[in-house]
């Protein structure tokens, strides 16, 4: 007896009957884009999948048809900044067809972009949510900032505007201060973004160099582009940074996860390098005020002093004067007074000066005997003498003989 069987034909037409039964309208699918090729004025394919705990559960591949994509793709960028992406969570309305020759497809008839950027915000909430449980939120403020950042990491793509931007005002800077910048290359934008980021984080922690602050750099883009910097693994590494990270992703109005989390968050790349140069500029001019300030103060001291040794020297001076003055009005009578008892002085006036054999001037007649050999000084010579008598006064002006 003989198998039963179908032909392949058959089969197919089978589920194509099944499909068209059960979807036998579009209807609205959220899955994930995985891949996407597409050019200008031709049809977009899209690799649709789901993950799970373990990895990809579900994939599908769907078409847009030029005639639908030329219309779809530039409203989904207008009203999300972004053009279609992989790693983007979507909302397609599809119609589901089944083709005997060439199987099932998913024809897009329509995205809706406001699923994605809400979906992008419940993400948010829910990483922030996460991170604030686990207490990173502000793990990065405990951290000190050196009071003049010198020693600087990098994180950027080495082609992006903003990397060249931050570089130039950096180091280019009017006062000519000088930092130490490496670069850590990274995807900065898509669904690898938060990966390699992490990744440039770890070289910077095993690089063996003590860095002053570690710069994340973007120099813009599209909210959904944007999107990476609400990742919840991406966030966590920042906070737990043991290095101040700084982020300037350049967003004007939305503020991401990563953001919230780093040590400070400015809207560009250039914003922050005018911030670490106004770091410096800030200490420059606190330094020269403080130089300002010292060389007054010394030079009021200064006059103080010079004042104060001034006013010495003059009250020295004058105690000097009255001194001088003095010792030499003691001087004058002291002079007056030796003169007035000169020796000579008195013989002028006729008083003699007796002075005996032995050269010692006599004071009294007392021990005189006559026969003594006397000599009698006067003023204009001397006379020698032979005593023939000598007596001692009494009562003022009489005389006793003594022999």
């Amino acid at each position: 007896m003989g198998k039963e069987f179908i032909t392949l034909y058959e089969l197919q037409s089978a589920l194509k009957e099944g499909v068209e039964r059960l979807f036998p309208s579009s209807i609205w699918v959220k899955a994930e884009i995985s891949a996407v090729k597409a050019r200008v004025g031709s049809h977009c394919y899209l690799e649709l999948s789901q993950s799970g705990e373990n990895g990809m559960i579900a994939k599908a591949q769907a078409v847009v048809w030029s005639s639908k994509y030329r219309f779809i793709a530039p409203y989904f960028e207008s009203v999300t900044g972004s053009p279609l992406r992989e790693g983007m969570l979507v909302l397609i309305q599809v119609q589901i067809s089944y083709s005997q020759l060439y199987g099932f497809t998913l024809v897009v008839n329509d995205i809706d972009p406001d699923f994605s950027l809400g979906e992008q915000e419940r993400l948010k909430r829910l990483a922030i949510e996460r991170l604030e449980k686990e207490g990173l939120m502000d793990m990065q403020q405990s951290l000190g900032l050196a009071r003049l950042p010198y020693s600087l990491a990098v994180i950027s793509a080495p082609d992006a505007a903003g990397y060249r931007d931050f570089m130039r005002h950096l180091h280019e800077n009017e006062y000519g201060f000088v930092y130490h910048t490496d670069l850590f290359p990274a995807l900065m934008q898509g669904a690898g973004a938060p990966e390699s980021i992490i990744a440039a984080l770890d070289a910077v922690a095993a690089s063996g160099r003590e860095y002053d602050a570690v710069a994340i750099l973007r120099g813009g883009g599209a909210r959904l582009d944007l999107a990476c910097y609400d990742d919840y693994d991406l966030a966590a590494h920042i906070a737990q940074f043991p290095v101040p990270v700084f982020t300037a992703i350049g967003h004007d109005q939305d503020t991401h996860v990563a953001d919230m989390v780093a040590f400070m968050s400015v809207k560009t790349p250039t914003a922050l390098a005018d911030e670490f140069v106004s770091a410096y500029a800030d200490e420059d001019a606190f330094l020269q005020s403080l130089a300002e300030r010292l060389k007054l103060s010394v030079s009021g001291r200064l006059y103080q002093e010079e004042n104060r040794l001034s006013g010495m020297a003059h009250r020295i001076a004058a105690a000097f004067s009255g001194r001088i003055m003095s010792l030499e009005n003691s001087l004058s009578v002291l002079e007056t007074r030796m003169r007035a008892s000169d020796p000579r002085t008195l013989l002028k006036k006729g008083y003699v000066l007796a002075v005996g054999s032995s050269g010692v001037v006599l004071r009294s007649v007392a021990g005189v005997r006559a026969g003594d050999r006397v000599s009698l000084i006067m003023a204009d010579g001397r006379l020698d003498c032979t005593v023939d008598s000598a007596a001692v006064a009494a009562d003022g002006m009489d005389d006793r003989k003594i022999n």
